[in-house]
């Protein structure tokens, strides 16, 4: 008789364990197939074919401390992710010292080459350094290797972003602090930046665009740290500009409800479109346990709004999402 309890506990923890997830759940734990939580902070998605993967700093209690992790998930419906593996697992390739940083990871995909190209925040302790490293694979989920770092256009880079245009162009966003925000068309073969498309004068960060309909939007959060601020958004026509005047994305009182942009999501399906806000709440004491705010964002017409966060789930293959009721 206890051995057929046994059976049953393990059966019921395995169903559990690997239930499929009907929603997300922004600001919760996300766990992973294995049920651990997601450890993709300051992250990035591309789509290939019919398969999501979405890069993050990997931050994880237990790691070596003198190594940087970026993990890798992938997933058919943006709910449900499984973890592939730490495609970069990195020792300080610069000799930049004791509490080196890297952030922020992004990858493209380069179909020529067939290459995964990987951009990332790259600085010292005191965040003078200022670089954006690339790393390259073979693969979406192999190991990515560190190739070379710059200041792209020449000027000190810190957070960046990633945005890929309808027609497959690749632009790199990151944060000037003397000049402003770039958006920058990077090179055929994604390896440099070839030219500055936008210098939007405003101290963002977090930089995230979308084109959706007839325009793009831009989103961007003040530079506070890990303190979370109100994210503000602006419109254009092209992404040279010009740019209208920024206005908030959330009541500011709410400060983004405690969250940090990181990247726009469009879902185009059969029926409709859907555009997440995918953002970072970020725990600067317990790093591991911090979360993700995603939700729909209310666009159209020159006009962007996200709305109180509560649970939703996404219809991929329409491109529909359902807000549900809060359990």
């Amino acid at each position: 008789m206890k051995y057929i309890f046994t059976v049953i506990n393990i059966l019921f923890f395995t169903t559990t364990l690997f239930a499929q997830r009907t929603s997300i759940e922004p600001g919760q734990l996300w766990p992973d197939q294995n049920g651990n939580h997601i450890q993709a902070h300051g992250g990035g998605i591309i789509k290939i074919k019919k398969t999501y993967y979405w890069y993050g700093e990997e931050r994880r209690q237990g790691l070596d401390p003198n190594l940087r992790y970026v993990s890798c998930y992938a997933s058919k419906d943006l709910m449900n992710w499984t973890f592939q593996k730490d495609v970069v697992q990195m020792s300080d390739p610069e000799n930049l010292g004791p509490g080196w940083i890297l952030e922020r990871p992004k990858v493209y995909y380069q179909p020529q080459t067939k290459k995964y190209v990987m951009y990332f925040h790259l600085d010292n302790k005191a965040y003078s350094y200022a670089r954006v490293g690339i790393a390259v694979s073979d693969s979406a989920n192999g190991d990515f290797k560190f190739v070379k770092s710059f200041r792209p256009l020449g000027r000190p880079s810190r957070d960046i972003g990633q945005f890929i245009d309808n027609d497959g162009s690749a632009y790199l966003i990151f944060e000037d602090r003397e000049l402003g925000f770039h958006i920058a068309k990077l090179s055929a073969d994604l390896m440099s930046v070839e030219k500055d498309m936008s210098l939007i004068k405003a101290s963002l960060e977090g930089g995230a665009v979308v084109h959706y309909d007839s325009l793009y939007y831009v989103i961007g959060s003040a530079l506070t740290g890990w303190k979370p601020n109100p994210n503000k958004y602006a419109t254009a026509k092209s992404l040279e500009g010009p740019w209208t005047d920024f206005r908030d994305i959330a009541p500011p009182e709410t400060n983004t409800y405690q969250s940090q942009s990181t990247m726009m999501v469009k879902v185009t399906g059969t029926k409709s479109t859907t555009v997440i806000f995918m953002a970072d709440q970020w725990k600067p004491s317990a790093q591991w346990d911090s979360r993700y705010l995603w939700m729909p964002l209310e666009i159209n017409d020159g006009k962007l709004w996200l709305p109180k966060p509560r649970p939703w789930s996404l219809n991929i293959k329409t491109g529909l999402f359902k807000i549900l009721q809060q359990k």
